[in-house]
Formats: structure tokens, C-alpha cells, sequence
């Protein structure tokens, strides 16, 4: 069975989402803002994360970028859940480490055929992602003046 570890801080999102996974058998883990997401990754060892990226405590821009530099977490895929759909999200997503995009509302078959590439033997992933420095990683958004 898939894990996925979903980072949602808004609960009616958090809830619907999760259910959605569940009934498709997804074993589904629960994170509700950037540090809870970091701290559930490097624990709970998901085949995939699900991620907001307007989280509070730590920004899932951030978050992408921690997980991506970390070498216990660097392999698992992550998808950018969002509303941000303005021109240039995506890409901006995609540097900050995240391996796909989906858009608020979520559209669930195009969610879940993300999923299965993503986590299958040998799938679709993009290159490298920009190295951040280390004392960054740590500080959470708030401490930057964001």
C-alpha cells in the first residue's frame, strides 16, 4: 500500500483530501503545517508527500527545498497542492524541489495518475533542485521577516 503523507493546515481540505486517498487505498498520514510536514517525512518515511504550499510555521516553498536537501527525504516525490495558479507557479514550484503540480480544487484522477507516476518504479521526476544554505533550513518563515 502507498503512503502518502498529506501537509494541509486548512482542516475541511485536510479532512476531504485524506478520505478521498483512503477510499482509493492510499494509508494516508496527516501533517497541518511546514515543521509537522518536515518532522512527519524524516519519521514516517512516505512514498509520497501531498503538500499546500501557503503553510503557516514554515511555507511549503521552504519545506520542499528542506526535504529536497535532506538526504533521508530527498527521493520522495512531492506534489504542490495549491490555489496559486498564477503564470510562473508551477515553475516556481518545480525550482523549490516540488516533482508535480496540482491546482485547488484538486481534480482526484488527475491527482491520483500524479500519485502512480510518481511513485512507480523508475518514475518521472525532474532534475536537481537549487541548494539552499544550511542555517535556512531550520528558520521558519515568520523568523525571515515573511
Amino acid at each position: 500500500m502507498c503512503r502518502i503523507l498529506l501537509v494541509e493546515d486548512n482542516e475541511l481540505n485536510r479532512d476531504m483530501l485524506s478520505r478521498r486517498l483512503r477510499h482509493r487505498g492510499y494509508d494516508v498520514i496527516l501533517a497541518a503545517n511546514g515543521r509537522q510536514g518536515i518532522d512527519m517525512a524524516r519519521s514516517e518515511r512516505p512514498d509520497a508527500v501531498l503538500m499546500d504550499l501557503s503553510l503557516p510555521v514554515i511555507d511549503g516553498w521552504r519545506v520542499a527545498r528542506i526535504l529536497k536537501n535532506d538526504a533521508g527525504t530527498r527521493s520522495v516525490p512531492i506534489v504542490a497542492l495549491t490555489a496559486h495558479a498564477m503564470l510562473g507557479d508551477r515553475e516556481k514550484a518545480l525550482e523549490a524541489g516540488c516533482d508535480d503540480y496540482a491546482t485547488k480544487p484538486v481534480d482526484m484522477p488527475l491527482l491520483i495518475s500524479m500519485i502512480e507516476r510518481l511513485t512507480k518504479p523508475g518514475g518521472d521526476r525532474p532534475g536537481p533542485v537549487q541548494q539552499v544554505n544550511k542555517h535556512e533550513l531550520e528558520q521558519p518563515s515568520a523568523a525571515r521577516g515573511r
